[in-house]
């Protein structure tokens, strides 16, 4: 008799020290940083060879419910499904429902939770169902519950590290993509005694759709645009720059802005499929002949204050990318023989939203102007941005905002 007990010291002080062992071995394996399926190789190796439980299903989720681990069941769970029944379950418990595989092959389900939300469910059986003695998965169900957790917490921060280095990678290369989109804005805009010319931007994502340019054509002539590009981030940005490149191109051999559309049309049709449209205002301006030549396709019009009258810059055509060929194109002619100061901006500052629901006006950024319509450009955009910036109060910005300001004496 003595020697029996004995024995079953022995014994439970042998399952403790295995259990022990296996969680230092755990340990320094999690310590290590090895891999995820080397850590479900250890999990198994320690239920299913040293603590004899006989049979396991471990369901991880990762976009959706996926068996990551499975050993001691047959063929017919080659294709194991996840029972949304498990769902229910937020403790320990036998399993009770009777629909489906799971609950007819299994005796007890471990649900792993964070924060109330489910991470993994472990379901637990014997391969002998007609053993008169209590089953491994009851005997060391406490243990078993810590030993999955662990698992479970370890296998969720290696998915998070992986998801923290993705981000840092893609930050790194929006930050790169910001940096050569900005390269694309003209660098050094004119400011002679004949024509001064300022530029803002601000875009709503890291890259935008958003597009300006300020190019000298001779010592009197210039060809400008604003240009707005359907949607937002890489997408908008990646045909922006494919626009800049073409427009440069084109400006190289010809001085037409009825052919630069035609031909901006094509690559925006080629390139967007349809899919994404672009508004652009297209404009050249004489010093010498004090003319004003502009084509405005689908875009805000840009505002022109002279001292004795405000203009909306409206002819022109259809926005690009909407049809293979466009239907007409107007292209207005202005002499203009006084001084003038010509405002471009893109939809963004107009989309600008206030606490009570109310888009900042039109009408209100021409009054904006006119206060200062004496002052240099710089200053003309940045009264509107400060004004926006107060209208639109704990707000942001919807769009990205770009704005070209030209004063031509």
């Amino acid at each position: 008799m003595i020697d029996k007990k004995l024995d079953i010291k022995h014994t439970s002080r042998t399952v403790k020290d295995l259990k022990l062992n296996a969680l230092l071995e755990i340990t320094k394996a999690i310590n290590n940083n090895v891999s995820t399926a080397q850590l479900l190789d250890l999990y198994q190796d320690i239920l299913e060879n040293r603590l004899k439980v006989g049979k396991l299903v471990l369901f991880s989720f990762d976009k959706e419910w996926t068996c990551i681990l499975k050993y001691g069941i047959g063929e017919d769970f080659n294709h194991i499904k996840f029972e949304n029944e498990l769902l229910g379950i937020k403790e320990i418990e036998t399993i009770s429902f009777s629909n489906g595989n799971l609950s007819k092959s299994f005796e007890i389900v471990i649900p792993v939770y964070h924060k109330q939300i489910p991470l993994a469910y472990v379901l637990l059986g014997d391969v002998n169902e007609q053993k008169i003695e209590l089953s491994a998965a009851i005997k060391h169900l406490p243990y078993i519950q810590t030993l999955t957790n662990i698992i479970v917490v370890s296998i969720e921060n290696k998915k998070l590290y992986r998801q923290t280095i993705q981000k840092a990678q893609m930050q790194k290369e929006l930050e790169l993509a910001q940096t050569m989109q900005q390269m694309l804005f003209p660098n050094n805009l004119p400011h002679t005694d004949a024509i001064r010319v300022a530029a803002k931007y601000i875009p709503h994502q890291q890259v935008s759709g958003d597009y300006y340019d300020f190019l000298p054509l001779n010592i009197h002539e210039y060809v400008f645009c604003v240009a707005d590009v359907s949607g937002k981030g890489i997408a908008a940005a990646l045909l922006m720059s494919n626009i800049q490149a073409t427009f440069h191109s084109l400006v190289n051999y010809t001085h037409n802005l009825k052919d630069i559309i035609i031909e901006l049309n094509k690559r925006v049709w080629l390139n967007a499929k349809g899919e994404k449209f672009v508004s652009l205002f297209l404009g050249k301006i004489n010093t010498k002949s004090k003319q004003l030549t502009y084509i405005n396709s689908g875009h805000n019009p840009p505002i022109l204050i002279t001292e004795d009258k405000t203009m909306r810059l409206t002819k022109g055509c259809t926005l690009l990318g909407i049809a293979e060929t466009i239907p007409f194109i107007d292209v207005e002619i202005m002499s203009i023989n006084e001084s003038y100061t010509l405002f471009c901006y893109t939809d963004g500052l107009t989309d600008t939203v206030n606490s009570s629901d109310e888009y900042l006006a039109e009408d209100t950024v021409i009054e904006i102007i006119k206060k200062s319509i004496t002052s240099e450009p710089e200053f003309i955009n940045d009264a509107v941005m400060y004004y926006a910036d107060e209208f639109k109060g704990e707000n942001l910005y919807v769009d990205d905002i770009a704005l070209l300001t030209i004063k031509c004496a």
